[in-house]
Parts: C-alpha cells; structure tokens; sequence
C-alpha cells in the first residue's frame, strides 16, 4: 500500500461544513413545476421524445441519447408536458429544456417497472441498464457512468477508486449519503466491480468525517477486497488525478485519463445511485442536494427531484436571510454563480450555497505582482501567473501551448492570489474559446 496518501500543492479553505454536516436527509415537497434540460450530462445533449400536451409519470423517459456519450433524460414527477424551449441552465447560457406543469393530487408513485436482477446480467447488459437509467458522475461534473464503467479493451483496469473525501466547503452531501446509506455505497461499488471485472477496491474519505468513515467501514462487505482509507484534509483532496495520487502513488500523465493508469473513479453518490437502480428499477430522478451558506434560513440536506427550480428550492428552505448576496450552484471553490432563479437543478448539481454579504469576495482585482503564490498551490503544477496573462491578451493558441488542458479549474490559484485576479474563469473562458475554434475554422 502506497503511505504517503497525499498529494503536493494544494490550499486549505475554511470547511464550513458545520451548517448541515449533522442535519439528516429529508425530502423536499413537489413543487408546481418542474424544468429538465436535455444537456444534464457531459458529450450530446438528449432528443426530445415527447410533445407538449402528453401526460407523463415519474420515470418516463422524456430525451433519448444521441449518440454514446450521451444519457437519456427523464420525469422527475408526474404531469403534463407544458412545452419545450429555451430555458436559463446552470452553466450560465439558455439550452432546451423540458417543462412539465406537476400534478398537484398525483401521490407520485411510478408506473410498475421491471426490476432488473443484475446477478442475474451479464457485465454488458448491467452497463446497459445504467445507461438506460440516465446515471451520470453526481461529484458535478456529471460524466456518463455507462461510458466510465466499458473503458477499452487495450485499457486493463485493476482497481476501483471510490471518492469519498467532498473536498469542498460547505458541502455535506457525500458525507450524509455515506452516514445514511452505506449499504448502498457497498452494492454499487460491487456492482461495479462486476462491470469492470476488478476484484480490488479502495473508498477514500477525509479525516474530518469520522461518522462516514465509521459507518462504511461498519458495513463493508467481508467477501470482497475493499479497503476504506481516511485522507489529509485538504483541496481539491477529491479530485481524481490527486485522489489516485494519494491513494495509490500512481501519476496520471499529462492528457490521459485514469484509466490508462488502470483505475476507475467514481463518486460516492454515483455508487449508491447505481444500486438505486438496481433496487427499484428507477431511473436518475432526484438526488441529494446540500442547500447551505449564511444566506439561506434553513439549511439542509434534501432529496430533490432532478428540474427543481432554484427559487422553489430556496422557498423550501425557509427563503433568504436578508444579507443574502451571491448563489453558487456547487461549491464555493468550483462552483458556477446563478443569474436567474428560475435556473434549474440538473443532475450533476451537488449543492446550492447562498453566501452572505461578508461571505463574498470583492469584484475589484489588481495587476499581478509576481507573487508566486498560485505556483505553490497548483496541483498540477502549471504556471497560471503566465497561463492569466496570456489570457488577458486572448493568445489562447500559447496557453493551449503551456498545458491549458491539464487545468482541471480547481480554483486554487484564484483563492490564493492577494491581487484577486479570477483566474480559475480566464481559463474556463480560453478553454471555451479553444472549444469553439475548430467549428469556426
């Protein structure tokens, strides 16, 4: 076993995690309406396979997927179809979404499903299931899991990685997923094991949750090779590249992924998801969302059905206290700040934090004094001192050129520079003007 289970760099932010870390899971009330957007996933969004006017239950599928790298969408409630069209999304743009007026007097059950026996499946047909259930990575960046879970054949993958650690402040959903479903934890991890054909497993979860530690390792299953190991609290301990690192002293090498040193990660939540599915037959529909921060009344952690409108959301959670000023959907560290509260929920959404006046920081930034300070907290180890200034000059071919694309925007260079320079958002908009270039081209 590799000892050193840490990584270098890296920053400690305040947790801040004491708001909800004790606040047990409850669901959140139906609301009138509900908003699915048909890109809830990273590769192409879903296409839309109902109308406006058609009746549908929980569970019905509403996109399908185009293409592989791409998951179907489905109701989170019952009722009826109101229309399909432009509508605001987290990630800050206007993208097709599915609106579905909610049957107020619907108890809500859904249509009787085959549940499928996956002891009974053969590894395809369980990643085909998965697939069909629409489950995606729920650690935010909402990766499909059916595609994680076939890596290629020259690929030999021999360990499964689970992450437990929920490195971001304020965030508490992991933690409660791990204290009150640790069951599920365990059949999803065995499930996919099953998938890849791996009979090694580690689950790594920060020192600063002992319950959750105490409660996965309680229940781990004595017939397979599982090991729970607590980590250093530090960000961003739950990334994958540092998460591998620190578990297992294996490098990810500069553009590869972590299969290609031999190791699948996955989020807790998307564990227990997948051994949702396996139990009720359900589709991704809801998931556990952490509302937190100083500018919320009642913070809380809720079980929320995917296309929850944030204003909704809010108003279940008692409303705003009046210093409210900023809502971040995420974490503070990566998170995205919301324009609209009629923004909705999607599937990757690990948290909604309301931050207070004091809580914020200020819009103001100065010039760069060479400090040095975003170098040391890097993981990676780039330059983002040189990688900000030929963002600000638009040279995004030079900053392609200097390993832009091993930036994974942690946000660490950004919290620790005293200039307040946004960093970590010149590189999320050259990775998107380099995106953009070859359809221009």
């Amino acid at each position: 076993m590799w000892n050193h289970l840490k990584f270098r760099h890296g920053v400690h932010p305040p947790e801040l995690k004491e708001l909800t870390a004790r606040i047990a899971i409850r669901r959140v009330p139906y609301p009138d309406e509900v908003v699915l957007p048909l890109r809830q996933h990273t590769g192409k969004p879903a296409r839309p396979v109902v109308k406006p006017g058609d009746r549908v239950e929980r569970g019905d599928a509403l996109g399908e997927p185009d293409g592989y790298v791409s998951t179907p969408v489905h109701a989170s409630a019952a009722g009826t179809v109101e229309g399909i069209g432009l509508w605001p999304h987290p990630d800050g743009s206007y993208a097709p979404a599915v609106r579905i007026a909610v049957d107020r007097y619907s108890p809500q059950a859904p249509r009787p499903r085959l549940v499928p026996d996956w002891t009974r499946l053969e590894p395809p047909e369980i990643v085909e299931a998965i697939r069909q259930a629409g489950v995606v990575g729920l650690g935010g960046a909402a990766f499909p899991t059916h595609v994680k879970l076939t890596p290629p054949k020259d690929q030999v993958v021999d360990t499964v990685l689970i992450n437990g650690c929920e490195c971001e402040p304020y965030l508490t959903t992991d933690h409660r997923t791990m204290v009150e479903y640790p069951e599920r934890v365990h059949l999803g991890l065995r499930i996919m094991m099953r998938c890849l054909g791996v009979t090694r497993a580690l689950i790594g979860i920060e020192r600063n949750k002992p319950d959750a530690l105490e409660a996965i390792r309680r229940t781990l299953p004595a017939d397979l090779d599982v090991t729970v190991q607590g980590l250093e609290v530090k960000y961003p301990q739950g990334a994958e590249k540092m998460l591998i690192k620190a578990l297992l002293g294996r490098e990810v090498p500069s553009g590869k992924l972590p299969l290609h040193v031999g190791v699948v990660v996955q989020n807790v939540a998307s564990a227990a998801t997948i051994a949702e599915v396996f139990e009720t037959g359900l589709p991704l529909i809801e998931r556990i969302v952490t509302v937190t921060g100083r500018g919320v009344k009642r913070p809380a952690n809720l079980i929320v059905p995917v296309g929850m409108k944030l204003r909704d959301l809010i108003d279940a959670c008692g409303g705003f206290t009046p210093d409210a000023r900023e809502i971040v959907f995420g974490g503070p560290m990566m998170g995205l700040a919301q324009a609209h509260l009629d923004t909705p929920l999607v599937k990757g959404t690990t948290g909604v934090v309301v931050l207070a006046a004091a809580e914020t920081k200020p819009t103001v930034s100065y010039p760069c004094i060479r400090c040095g300070h975003c170098l040391d907290s890097c993981p990676v180890f780039l330059n983002p001192q040189l990688l900000g200034q030929l963002a600000l000059k638009e040279r995004w071919e030079e900053m392609e050129a200097t390993h832009l694309a091993d930036c994974m925007l942690c946000g660490c260079c950004g919290y620790t520079c005293p200039s307040n320079i946004p960093l970590p958002q010149l590189f999320a908009l050259a990775k998107a003007a380099l995106r953009r270039r070859p359809a221009a081209a």
